[in-house]
């Protein structure tokens, strides 16, 4: 039996990757296969989540061992292979990444083939550019204050005047003189 993945991403629109993979395949062999139609580098703790019909995370597959307690079913991507957890066609899957960011692909069981086998994953159809696999936070962040304006309209009011700006005792109707506490309660 073979399945034939189609993943997309929220970052670009023109981004879509289609892999056939056999059933009895690993969730390892499929991340292989996705970085590798993305040109990615094997240097993350990447995850695959299962997820319900609204892209809610259910289940995590890891990359490694994170030593969850007993309680909980611990699936490794090696040690897990996509038949066990994969059994019907429109299951979606998300695919972390970028774990720092929170970055993700999302990914649909399309289409069961049954009657076939596959040795290799293969990906078949490979349409647009791959986002960036990571997010440069010091460049996110030079953007990012860079783009802020601090000027006189910065709290809103065109007529503030930060000399007016009592740090101490926020001092009110123009009173230099600090709040007595029974003001408080008239």
């Amino acid at each position: 039996m073979v399945y034939r993945f189609t993943i997309i991403s929220d970052e670009t629109d023109d981004f879509l990757r289609e892999i056939k993979i056999d059933a009895e395949a690993t969730f390892y062999d499929l991340h292989e296969c996705i970085l590798k139609s993305c040109k990615y580098s094997d240097d993350q703790l990447t995850s695959f989540f299962l997820c319900d019909e609204d892209w809610e995370k259910e289940l995590e597959i890891t990359l490694e061992d994170m030593g969850t307690s007993s309680e909980e079913d611990s699936y490794i991507m090696r040690d897990t292979r996509l038949n066990e957890l994969c059994e019907d066609e429109k299951q979606h899957l998300l695919y972390v990444f970028d774990p720092l960011a929170d970055r993700v692909f999302f990914i649909e069981l399309s289409e069961i083939i049954t009657g076939q086998e596959l040795n290799a994953a293969t990906c078949t159809k490979s349409r647009g550019e791959a986002p960036q696999q990571l997010i440069d936070f010091d460049e996110l962040m030079a953007k990012d204050t860079k783009s802020l304006d601090l000027g006189e309209n910065f709290y809103g009011d065109e007529d503030f005047n930060m000399d007016e700006f009592d740090p101490d005792g926020f001092s009110m109707g123009g009173s230099t003189e600090p709040l007595d506490d029974n003001m408080l309660y008239e």
